[in-house]
């Protein structure tokens, strides 16, 4: 019954794609299609955790000082869960890997929800590391539209990926009020609603994932990969890449980590000054949710640009923009919503750069035979330093200000400009 889903001859099913240029363009696009639909129920269920998580734990806690504990703890489980996905789609391919790591996550979300419901601080830690694995999977999903493109047009598939986490990531923080009103009306607390939405939406995008991404892409990726190899057709290419990939892996990580860290440490305390001052949750939600469009809805024309100027110059500007979004969330009167709003789809915008440009690197340098494990590996280390950046964020604001933390993210974001020169001063790096 499931023969044409899970082939009892693999070898010449496998052959048939690496032997069809047309087959491998129809997977492509087969892929991006089902990934992107996927992605539309994870981008969902991702901003439940940034727009709410500080606010929840900020009610429950009762302190500002430790707001940016929810946002450390589902960045560790992302991180956690990166390293296990990475390693399970090096393995068995993207589609249990990133399935097991939606439906994990929305078993974390539905665990946040009892959390507040009980009260249990313990359950709602473990549950947002639990949830965490959702936010991993989401990040690590832009990587399967890489496996069967040709380098020129990486960062173009890499951005349509980002552009389906558009529709839900943004519909996300603009339902918190709706899911806040349904929750009081089931007798949940008002801020445990939009984890609601996240369970369902995080479930729905593993099952998406483990019915219909078929053939594996990834899968199909190695088969060329040990093809070429064997006829030595890529010899000349693979002693290129390998000769010096450990430049090329750092900078892009680097290009990633401090976009992430910057990213992370204002986004999260944003709600928390805007509360603070004042702003409702309609405010908060409308913020987050412009925020969210610009990390994702230009996706496609970063891209376009990332492949046609190439990484490291997107690098470059994506440090820039972050620098600007850091001098105007400090310097914006708490009561200026426009200022407030432009500071954050800066930032989006920043992020939008820096992950993209940095993502197109990290896939350009890593092989086949490792691919997978490595770019899990790598999102590890964003999502620690996204974690480290979402811990001490509260810390900073409680001890300074919420100007004094924007100002330096901005500056800390100019780091990315020496690390890609230092890039480019290798002799191998011809895709920058």
């Amino acid at each position: 019954m499931l023969d044409h889903i899970f082939p009892q001859n693999k070898a010449v099913f496998w052959q048939t794609y690496v032997d069809s240029p047309e087959k491998q363009r129809q997977l492509q696009r087969r892929t991006l299609f089902i990934v992107g639909l996927a992605q539309i129920f994870g981008g969902a269920g991702l901003t439940a955790g940034i727009t709410i998580g500080a606010l929840l734990a900020q009610e429950m806690l009762r302190t500002e000082s430790i707001a940016g504990v929810p946002s450390a703890l589902f960045t560790l489980g992302s991180a956690a869960a990166a390293l296990l996905i990475g390693r399970l789609s090096q393995r068995y391919g993207r589609r249990l890997g990133l399935a097991i790591g939606f439906l994990t996550g929305g078993i974390g979300a539905a665990g946040v929800v009892l959390a507040a419901v009980m009260p249990s601080i313990p359950l709602l830690f473990v549950s947002l590391f639990i949830y965490g694995a959702g936010t991993a999977s989401n990040l690590l999903a832009r990587y399967a539209g890489t496996d069967l493109v040709k380098p020129a047009q990486r960062a173009k598939a890499i951005s349509m990926i980002l552009m389906f986490t558009t529709f839900g990531a943004v519909a996300g923080p603009n339902l918190v009020d709706v899911m806040g009103s349904f929750a009081m009306s089931v007798g949940i607390p008002r801020l445990a609603g939009p984890f609601l939405l996240s369970a369902a939406a995080f479930i729905v995008a593993g099952l998406v994932l483990l019915v219909f991404l078929w053939p594996d892409p990834f899968l199909v990726a190695k088969a060329i990969a040990r093809e070429r190899f064997a006829n030595q057709q890529s010899e000349a290419e693979e002693e290129k890449l390998l000769t010096s990939p450990s430049r090329k892996l750092a900078v892009g990580a680097t290009v990633m980590i401090l976009t992430q860290v910057v990213m992370i440490a204002i986004m999260t305390m944003t709600p928390v000054h805007m509360k603070h001052h004042g702003h409702g949750l309609g405010e908060v939600g409308l913020v987050i949710g412009i925020h969210v469009a610009a990390m994702y809805l230009p996706s496609l024309i970063t891209g376009i640009l990332v492949d046609k100027w190439g990484r490291t110059v997107m690098a470059c500007v994506s440090g820039v923009t972050l620098l600007l979004s850091g001098l105007i969330a400090a310097l914006a009167p708490a009561d200026s919503m426009v200022l407030i709003m432009i500071a954050l789809a800066l930032l989006g915008l920043g992020w939008n750069f820096g992950l993209i440009s940095g993502t197109a690197i990290i896939a350009d340098a890593a092989p086949a035979a490792t691919r997978a494990k490595t770019q899990g590996s790598i999102d590890v280390l964003i999502a620690l330093a996204g974690a480290s950046g979402g811990a001490l964020s509260g810390m900073v604001v409680a001890n300074s200000s919420y100007a004094i933390l924007s100002l330096a993210g901005g500056i800390l974001s100019l780091l990315l400009i020496p690390a890609v020169i230092w890039s480019r001063r290798d002799p191998n790096t011809s895709s920058s």
